[in-house]
């Protein structure tokens, strides 16, 4: 299957060249390999294979109303088109990506001994020197969406397949993003914003302000902060007042999603602190029958873990003045 860039794509002139996928031809990707279809392509290719037949090439039928599903190898919220093309990041981008067999998967989980203190000027004075690691086990889960399907799509393949592509599955990577801040409602990954043992800071400072202060803080437990997850309010008043910019040059990187409340950031140092668990797993489902109406339904899942590290690298702030 064709793969999708996890970073936006940029040209040598340093722009975000529209993404060639909205170029979209079913005669010819309906004759494309398997491996250099989207998911769209292969489902749609999977739905027009499957018309009318008993069986079919590249899915199964299930069910007693016959739904059809389409099993990928890939992780499908990172395979939404547009993400190669603009820089809007998930919060799956700020953590560090690992290929899993499957649950559950072992990890090192290294929390400190005791309280937190201030960081001396040795290294037997910093908080690392005394965190305690062990062995944890990581649960999968599997992330779902179900969206409804226009009626008579199923017989336009091209239709089909970018409604697949752009619209299923930037819906599931809006679910991924709730699941990674909320948690999951089977308990298999905490969210990051009630982790237990990371840090909640308030503050009356303004926006800028209380932000350059928070990410020294986080550096404290021997971490650096990479990242920021943000309201899109609060993400545009960044790019207002140029403070996006300065915190790119410090290599901090801002995610945005809706997710998140306006009055919070959420900052640490997410590469070393959190490992995103895929184990390649995912699919995509008719229902036939299955919406209002007796309409049919798109269904997407992909399967996903969190192994936790270093909670202690992550910080909630919450702060005085503009939110956006």
């Amino acid at each position: 299957m064709r793969g999708i860039a996890e970073s936006p794509a940029v040209d040598g002139d340093g722009a975000h060249p529209a993404p060639s996928d909205l170029d979209f031809d079913f005669a010819t990707a309906e004759h494309t390999p398997a491996a250099e279809r989207t998911p769209g392509e292969e489902f749609a290719a999977a739905v027009s294979a499957a018309g009318g037949r008993a069986g079919q090439p590249t899915g199964e039928r299930t069910g007693e109303r016959g739904d059809l599903v389409v099993p990928y190898g890939v992780h499908l919220p990172a395979a939404f088109p547009l993400f190669a093309s603009r820089p809007r990041y998930p919060v799956r981008h700020l953590l560090k990506t690992a290929p899993v067999a499957g649950g559950p998967a072992p990890y090192v989980h290294e929390p400190p001994r005791g309280e937190l203190s201030e960081s001396g000027t040795s290294y037997a004075a910093t908080p690392e020197a005394a965190f305690a690691p062990r062995i944890e086990r990581a649960r999968l889960t599997d992330l779902t969406v179900s969206v409804p399907l226009p009626e008579g799509i199923l017989g336009e393949p091209a239709l089909l397949a970018p409604y697949v592509d752009y619209r299923v599955l930037v819906r599931l990577s809006v679910a991924e993003n709730e699941a990674l801040l909320h948690g999951t409602g089977d308990g298999a990954i905490t969210g990051l914003l009630r982790l237990p043992g990371t840090r909640d800071r308030k503050t009356g400072l303004g926006l800028e302000e209380a932000a350059t202060e928070a990410a020294a803080e986080v550096e404290e437990t021997g971490g650096s902060c990479d990242g920021i997850v943000a309201h899109p309010a609060v993400y545009w008043e960044m790019v207002r007042t140029g403070m996006l910019g300065r915190l790119a040059v410090a290599g901090i990187t801002v995610s945005r999603t809706r997710m998140i409340p306006k009055d919070t950031l959420l900052m640490g140092d997410f590469r070393a602190a959190f490992t995103l668990l895929l184990p390649g797993t995912s699919s995509i489902t008719l229902r036939r029958g299955a919406g209002p109406d007796g309409a049919d339904l798109v269904e997407a899942s992909s399967r996903v873990g969190l192994a936790v590290h270093l909670p202690q690298h992550l910080m909630t702030l919450s702060w005085g003045g503009r939110h956006g």
